[in-house]
């Protein structure tokens, strides 16, 4: 009995001795006593070609959805749009027919690094996929009253806590979330959320209201992975020139 007591006394003495380090996580580099988000980021997921769940398919691979509940709340109308942009995906998707601004939420979830760049006073954000660049306005003013719609809206970031907030505004009403065409309106109004969980990973969520196309808000998450190779760095990926050289092959005069 005292040698079973010793036993248990030793074994829970171990596993308090060891679960302290298990539940600590290493300490978060910080920029002006926010955790330090800059470095070179991508996506492991699929969310680019379907942000719900997706079979696989002749150049689509099959995929977990990153919608919370897995439902876009599509007013009726919407829903038939969806559908005929899913038909005409081939050639109506905004980034591969044209090689438009994939918008956001879409830039962070293309299969292509981004780069973030912070300071103790700003933050903007790179990427690779057409040298999109978009700084993030950490100063406390308020969205332009009379602005012009663009492809990736006007971000206005705050930190709340360790978690820095974005609320992005005026978009045009041009890109999809994903190829399956998934739309919006020009009344899109994002509010997306970066939260370190660790040195190498963040936590990304996307809040979606659109009046105009859904019912009600809904929400987007996944994981962020750092890019850690010694040489990362984002590259050239020129879109519009590798578009252009395609259709001058496809043209009927080039021999």
């Amino acid at each position: 009995m005292n040698k079973f007591r010793i036993v248990f006394i030793g074994l829970i003495g171990f596993l308090l001795w060891t679960a302290p380090l298990e539940a600590q996580s290493p300490s978060l580099k910080r920029v002006g006593g926010k955790p330090d988000l800059n470095g070179i980021w991508q996506v492991l997921n699929t969310a680019a070609w379907d942000i719900q769940d997706h079979s696989g398919a002749l150049g689509t691979p099959p995929g977990l959805g990153v919608v919370e509940g897995n439902e876009i709340p599509y007013q009726p109308w919407a829903v038939a749009k969806k559908a005929q942009n899913f038909a005409n995906r081939a050639t109506a998707d905004p980034t591969e027919h044209n090689c438009f601004l994939p918008g956001v939420p879409r830039a962070t979830y293309m299969p292509f690094p981004f780069k973030i760049t912070q300071t103790p006073k700003d933050v903007a954000i790179s990427y690779e996929f057409t040298h999109t660049l978009r700084p993030i306005v950490m100063d406390g003013s308020p969205h332009p009253e009379t602005p012009e719609e663009n492809w990736v809206g006007i971000s206005r970031g705050r930190w709340e806590g360790d978690t820095l907030v974005v609320d992005v505004r005026n978009f045009n009403d041009q890109t999809w979330f994903d190829h399956a065409g998934n739309f919006h309106s020009e009344k899109l109004h994002v509010i997306e959320r970066y939260t370190m969980t660790d040195p190498d990973h963040i936590r990304y969520e996307a809040t979606i209201e659109d009046p105009k196309v859904f019912t009600r808000p809904w929400k987007i998450s996944m994981p962020l992975y750092r890019v850690v190779d010694k040489n990362a760095r984002l590259l050239e990926y020129e879109c519009v020139f590798y578009l252009q050289e395609e259709r001058y092959k496809n043209a009927p005069f080039h021999e």
